[in-house]
């Protein structure tokens, strides 16, 4: 069944209830039906058929929203993409997909260089598609890139039943459930999976209110919050931190006594954070665990009333979870292992590689790179995430891909990167770069180079010089001796 579908159901039942609110616009449910035809019909003159990609570059506004379901009426897979990424850099990701049209939204006009790119608004008049295009749950729905499990940026594949089935499945979760009473905040970013399908999808699918905050101004939230009387939330820890950094003048003790569900992925919420969240606001935050090749949600601690600090929680209804030992048997309770996932919601494998999509599915199981233990109720902690990855404001930075493009430098011989804690970030990129003799090269040189083809969470923060990296025999980089080398 067409994802959209499910997007929209309430619109059959609840045509007049709100289900945006986008600044000082609210779209019924109704209304975003119309919307999405409208949108299906314009991408079907440009020639779109089932199966296309079309590539969504937008904020997290209206605009996408609405070009978001018409894509997918349309039978066509969206590909949404950060608006702040580089012209360079999206070209290539378009390209990488095969996507012949590009969507951008009103923030986006700027990008309008690219190959096959429109303004939402200059889209070509057309009938609304009538109805939406019959989609089987195994055909594509969505294309995100993600660093994931397997190095460099990949496009995952998420059909329409991964999709609909992470939904079901947070639905079929007492602890998750959101309902038509429910209004949601939507401070995530929508080319992100957590803000595309748990804040958007997740909400429309339950027939919320879904309000929508396109830059995280945390002084905004809490003003939105207060406004729509926001019931639950949706957040990584940087939002959080941010929150309790405000004044009490500024973040009064009673600013979430609307909310009656916070939770928290992406990264590791830091246990300091949430006691201290708790006391001063009298609301608990609950963690839980996802990621993009599980659409996204895999764990959550939303299963009881009280705080379960420092835990992931156990697994959603209808997923399954193992922790595997090196040696391929079964972790025992309290020993680590790698998360293993299996179930409707794990992903469809990378576009056009095969060999990273043979590397993380095997015999139907998700092989994440993260590890954790379990105590004796089930519960999961975090012990380490994918070798060398690091998480900044939520998003997963590959070192290499960072290294590849501080190489492209003619003056740059050899480079080394990693992740350092952050207070405000969670994590941030420090590079280590081996420069030729003579060169003058200074940290802001190698910074303004790396925001010429990436996104500028994943540009180093700090640049070190030094005369040589830590290899092996074989050539390999020895990061965890470079992360212990003083600065």
């Amino acid at each position: 069944m067409n994802l959209v579908s499910t997007l929209l159901a309430h619109a059959a039942d609840r045509p007049d209830s709100a289900a945006i609110v986008d600044g000082d616009g609210v779209v019924t449910y109704a209304e975003l039906q119309a919307r999405a035809a409208r949108v299906a019909g314009a991408i079907a003159q440009l020639n779109v058929d089932p199966g296309d990609r079309v590539a969504i570059v937008s904020g997290t506004d209206l605009n996408f929203v609405e070009t978001y379901l018409g894509v997918l009426w349309a039978g066509a897979v969206a590909v949404p993409l950060n608006p702040q990424t580089p012209v360079v850099a999206l070209a290539t990701e378009i390209e990488k997909v095969g996507a012949s049209v590009v969507v951008l939204g009103s923030t986006a006009h700027h990008l309008g260089s690219l190959p096959g790119a429109h303004a939402l608004d200059d889209l070509p008049a057309a009938d609304p598609m009538s109805a939406e295009a019959e989609r089987d749950d195994s055909e594509l729905a969505v294309l995100l890139y993600t660093s994931g499990t397997a190095g460099a940026p990949r496009a995952a594949m998420l059909t329409h039943g991964n999709l609909a089935s992470n939904i079901g499945q947070v639905q079929g979760h007492s602890g998750l459930r959101v309902g038509i009473d429910d209004v949601g905040l939507a401070a995530l970013p929508f080319f992100h999976v957590f803000g595309l399908n748990v804040s958007l999808g997740l909400g429309l699918a339950g027939g919320t209110t879904t309000v929508l905050l396109e830059k995280l101004d945390v002084q905004r939230a809490l003003e939105l919050i207060r406004e729509h009387r926001v019931t639950v939330l949706t957040g990584v820890p940087t939002m959080y931190s941010a929150i309790l950094a405000l004044s009490e003048d500024e973040a009064p003790s009673d600013s979430f006594a609307s909310v009656r569900l916070a939770v928290c992925g992406a990264s590791a919420l830091q246990r300091d954070n949430a006691e201290r969240f708790q006391e001063r606001f009298g609301l608990t935050i609950f963690e839980g665990y996802g990621l993009t090749e599980a659409s996204p949600i895999v764990t959550t601690t939303a299963v009881v009333d009280i705080p379960h600090w420092g835990s992931i929680g156990p697994p959603l209804p209808g997923v399954q979870v193992r922790l595997v030992s090196e040696d391929g048997t079964d972790a025992l309770v309290g020993d680590p292992g790698e998360i293993w996932v299996k179930g409707p919601n794990v992903f469809a494998g990378y576009w056009n590689d095969r060999e990273a999509t043979d590397r993380v599915l095997q015999d139907g199981w998700l092989h994440t790179g993260d590890i954790a233990v379990a105590d004796n109720h089930g519960y999961l902690a975090l012990v380490d995430r994918v070798k060398d990855l690091i998480i900044v404001s939520g998003f997963n930075v590959y070192p290499a891909e960072v290294e590849d493009v501080i190489r492209m430098h003619a003056d740059v011989i050899d480079v080394g990167v990693f992740g350092v804690t952050n207070a405000r970030t969670g994590e941030e990129v420090v590079a280590w770069v081996v420069v030729r003799p003579g060169s003058e090269l200074d940290h802001d040189d190698i910074r303004d180079h790396a925001l010429l083809h990436l996104a500028r969470y994943k540009a180093p923060r700090s640049v070190e010089f030094v005369e040589s990296l830590p290899r092996d025999t074989a050539g390999k980089l020895l990061r965890r001796e470079l992360r212990t080398t003083p600065r």
